[in-house]
């Protein structure tokens, strides 16, 4: 992620602001210029922004629940913006602590569309395109937050995101994760991983990159369920740690694309935030093989995935270990063997060839 600037007062911004700390601005963000702006009032609900002098907006109606700061040109059709065009379904915001919940779901999802519009992904709404357009669903379980009763599975189908609301609740994450026993669940991840089902769909099946998947990550032509429900009765494989980024990728073939596909998300956004701070990485032991970084390049757009790699393993390495001082686990609790590496190498192509 980006750091920005108020384009009045110079203050340091960040993606989720809605107002300058220092100038006291109103901030809007421009999903077609990656820019978050400081905004100048025209009346009529209408707003000039400072870093798109010339263009009147107005913000998101979802703007009007605290879920929303991105901006839509004063002249267009639709009352939502880019990321929230793909909405379907959000919870009944009568529910007690629903508005909450969905507001922790709508920060995560707007990261998620952040990243995919920085990378130059084909992003089209359902409302938009019925046969190949995205769209999410947000649900509760029996219409409350955790109440007993039919259990909504988040997961994908033919571009139909579904989320349990539950996912945005802490403590409800933290035991789900617990008794799946993984290293890492967060709201952000399910993002990443469910939209990684959808780009297979849209860039990988039936394409020029079909038989080169089987290669690498096996024939998604095995029965799914069968291969879900050998999973989770047998667990994965006892050297899935050579092969797969995690240990639900082994489950099936579609899983460890997905799964591979969040990995890669987490590095390019993650070394991008590090190279908007600056963050260098030069160890000051181990002569073998020293630990060494610096972020030069921008993450989305650099072709070379060496590259990448050269700076996520070292920053990784450092982050890890400044968690350890604080008590905490492992930030990136994940070891890529080469095979994997391979696979993340295979989406890397897959994006930049579908970018351009």
């Amino acid at each position: 992620m980006k750091l920005f600037e108020c384009q009045d007062c110079g203050q340091l911004l960040f993606f989720e602001n809605t107002r300058c700390e220092r100038c006291g601005r109103l901030l809007g963000y421009l999903s077609d210029r990656a820019e978050l702006s400081a905004l100048e009032a025209t009346g009529d609900n209408t707003w000039r922004a400072l870093a798109a002098p010339g263009d009147l907006f107005r913000f998101c109606a979802n703007s009007n629940y605290d879920a929303c700061n991105w901006l839509v040109p004063a002249n267009s059709g639709h009352a939502f913006c880019a990321a929230c065009r793909l909405n379907r379904t959000i919870p009944d915001l009568h529910v007690a602590d629903n508005l909450l919940l969905w507001q922790r779901m709508e920060a995560a999802k707007h990261r998620l569309v952040y990243a995919l519009l920085r990378l130059g992904l084909p992003l089209v709404s359902r409302h938009d395109d019925a046969e190949k357009g995205l769209v999410f669903d947000f649900l509760s379980d029996s219409g409350t937050a955790f109440q007993e009763g039919p259990q909504v599975i988040t997961g994908h189908a033919e571009g139909q995101i579904t989320i349990n609301l539950a996912e945005a609740d802490d403590v409800e994450r933290e035991r789900h994760r617990r008794e799946m026993a993984e290293t890492y669940r967060t709201i952000l991840g399910h993002f990443r991983h469910e939209i990684g089902h959808h780009y297979w769909e849209r860039l990988v099946s039936g394409g020029v990159w079909h038989d080169s998947f089987r290669e690498l990550f096996g024939d998604e032509r095995r029965d799914y369920g069968t291969a879900l429900e050998a999973h989770y009765t047998g667990g994965p494989p006892a050297d899935w740690r050579e092969h797969f980024a995690s240990s639900y990728a082994s489950a099936h073939p579609w899983e460890d694309f997905a799964e591979t596909w969040a990995h890669y998300l987490h590095m390019v956004d993650t070394l991008e935030t590090a190279a908007a701070f600056g963050l260098e990485v030069d160890a000051k032991a181990g002569r073998l093989s020293p630990l060494k970084m610096k972020i030069d390049f921008d993450p989305y757009r650099h072709g070379d995935f060496d590259a990448l790699t050269a700076a996520w393993l070292p920053l990784t390495s450092a982050v890890n270990s400044l968690n350890h001082s604080m008590g905490q686990p492992d930030l990136y609790p994940f070891v890529l063997a080469p095979e994997v590496m391979g696979k993340l190498r295979f989406v890397h192509g897959l994006v930049h060839q579908a970018t351009t």
